[in-house]
């Protein structure tokens, strides 16, 4: 049995803290900020041995060196990327690998769209575990990350990989945006009811105090406007929006996408 945990950072950031039942060694999804993680390994007596990276953002890879330094025995995975010198081990999409202190197998997807080398980390599901993952910041919960280096015809196909995953898959993704999302959500699919719904939860999740996330695929396949670019009603909207048919499914995301980035961000 292993679990996640949330580590805050910055205003909006989660630090994913992967740990077994079973001994105090712990992995770390993005580390953007140390001065958080070396306080929660240090109250509960954890050592970090293991660092995860999706990719090169500061507010993902910045508190690394200092980790690297307080926990010299830690060994850090990655995409190949000049921009994140401190990888130790070169991941790709061929690559599967286990970390000896957790229960869990590591699968890695090539995500391109947010950055040009980002990818994620995927766990299958065990009798213990539903699938889960970390997928930085490709998608969020009704949301997806914005195209800084990659094309929307790339950020589709990387969507459609993540879609194609188990409906039950725990998708921990590296932000608290959930309510602004919902948001231009709304703008999309404005009697999406499920999408209505979702926004009550998420209100009162965050009036409680609480992290709207992880979320499910299954969930962000009703609600998010980013993984719906099949759905006919968000179609007609984004055509309505750019004022021509689209042609294709990747046509669609690349309008939304953009309507977003214009009109509401």
């Amino acid at each position: 049995m292993w679990y996640v945990q949330a580590i805050p950072a910055f205003t909006d950031n989660y630090l994913w803290l992967l740990r077994s039942q079973l001994n105090n060694h712990v992995a770390l999804v993005d580390p953007g900020d140390a001065a958080p993680v070396i306080a929660t390994l240090e109250k509960n007596n954890l050592e970090l041995s293991a660092i995860l990276i999706t990719h090169h953002h500061a507010d993902h890879i910045g508190g690394i060196s200092e980790l690297m330094q307080c926990y010299p025995e830690v060994q850090v995975y990655g995409p190949k990327d000049s921009r994140i010198p401190m990888v130790q081990h070169v991941v790709n999409e061929q690559f599967h690998f286990m970390l000896d202190f957790l229960p869990a197998s590591f699968e890695v997807m090539e995500v391109p769209g947010h950055t040009a080398t980002h990818i994620t980390y995927y766990c299958k599901a065990s009798d213990s575990v539903p699938p889960r993952l970390f997928c930085g910041d490709t998608v969020f919960a009704c949301g997806c990350g914005r195209l800084f280096e990659g094309t929307a015809s790339q950020m589709h196909a990387s969507l459609c990989k993540i879609k194609a995953l188990p409906p039950t898959t725990e998708i921990y993704c590296a932000h608290e945006y959930t309510l602004d999302n919902i948001q231009f959500a709304k703008w999309v699919e404005p009697n999406n009811q499920h999408l209505l719904k979702r926004e009550e939860e998420a209100k009162a999740l965050r009036k409680a105090g609480k992290y709207t996330v992880p979320t499910q695929l299954a969930y962000e396949c009703k609600t998010n406007p980013f993984l719906r670019f099949d759905k006919p009603d968000v179609k007609a909207a984004a055509e309505h929006y750019v004022g021509h048919a689209l042609a294709n499914e990747a046509e669609v995301f690349g309008a939304v996408r953009n309507w977003k980035d214009t009109e509401f961000d």
